[in-house]
């Protein structure tokens, strides 16, 4: 069945410390469009998620998984996925995009027996278009990620219903974010730190990063997730609320739960931005 295109925030919960506690959860995002259905990155507790949303979210009648790096809360749930996604290989169907990363070497997350159950397994590039049914997205320039090492990460930008939705995932603040994420009308930020850090280590976005790039980049609207314990102790909300006041433009709080309609793309169907389940 024909749907309007939206985005059904599994889980906004980033960050070892929330993801191990489940202080928010970790199930990645469901993008519907027409025909088609995806879930980005889906982190540990997608399955159960998807179960308990309200309507549910039937996994067996997915299109394909998007993976956008290695990490355990991006692709923890990838396996079980695609076994129920194919009737346990009782199907061939459906499709997996991820990075070389995620497939070959030491850090490989998908296990090989389930891969040949798909229709195909596409090896993500950056900056290349791609295509499921009549849904369109394309990666964006590699990001900068990783704890001890780089990690093959990329974005992602998802042309639906007319509109360019990004998803600017796990990275650390680099010049080249404002370009490549220039085109976007909705701009999805993974902001796990409150502040800043000067500890190289750390590659991810604070919410002063996220609020240096919206200046410069001026989506139409954007939306906060992927919450570290800062971001928490903050209160999300709040943060958004005050980027609001201080763009100018829209800022929201994912929520667990939460959907959004992108032809509106001026409000959430669900959720006040202050963490409820859906």
């Amino acid at each position: 069945m024909s749907t309007p295109a939206s985005l059904k925030f599994l889980g906004t919960g980033g960050a070892r410390f929330v993801v191990a506690r489940q202080l928010r959860a970790s199930g990645g995002t469901v993008i519907s469009a027409g025909e088609v259905t995806l879930i980005l990155d889906p982190g540990p507790g997608t399955l159960v998620r998807c179960a308990r949303s309200r309507p549910p979210v039937d996994v067996t009648s997915l299109n394909g998984v998007v993976l956008t790096h290695a990490h355990i809360d991006h692709s923890n749930d990838i396996n079980i996925l695609v076994d129920a996604l194919t009737g346990g290989g009782l199907w061939r169907r459906g499709l997996l995009f991820a990075p070389l990363e995620c497939l070959e070497g030491e850090n490989a997350v998908v296990l090989r027996y389930l891969r040949p159950f798909l229709d195909d397994v596409v090896v993500l590039e950056p900056e290349t278009d791609y295509v499921v049914g009549d849904l369109k997205f394309r990666t964006s320039l590699p990001h900068r990620h990783g704890v001890d090492r780089e990690v093959e990460t990329y974005g992602v930008k998802f042309r639906l219903d007319g509109k360019t939705v990004s998803f600017m995932v796990d990275t650390a603040y680099f010049d080249g974010l404002v370009e490549g994420y220039a085109d976007s009308d909705v701009l999805v930020m993974n902001v796990v730190r409150h502040l800043a850090t000067h500890n190289p280590g750390v590659r991810h976005l604070s919410s002063v990063d996220a609020e240096v790039l919206l200046e410069q980049i001026r989506p139409s609207r954007a939306i906060l997730t992927h919450f570290g314990p800062t971001m928490l102790k903050a209160k999300p909300w709040v943060v958004a609320e005050q980027m609001t006041t201080r763009l100018g433009l829209p800022v929201m709080a994912a929520t667990d739960g939460m959907m959004f309609d992108v032809v509106k793309s001026v409000a959430p169907i669900l959720g006040s931005g202050r963490g409820g389940e859906g």
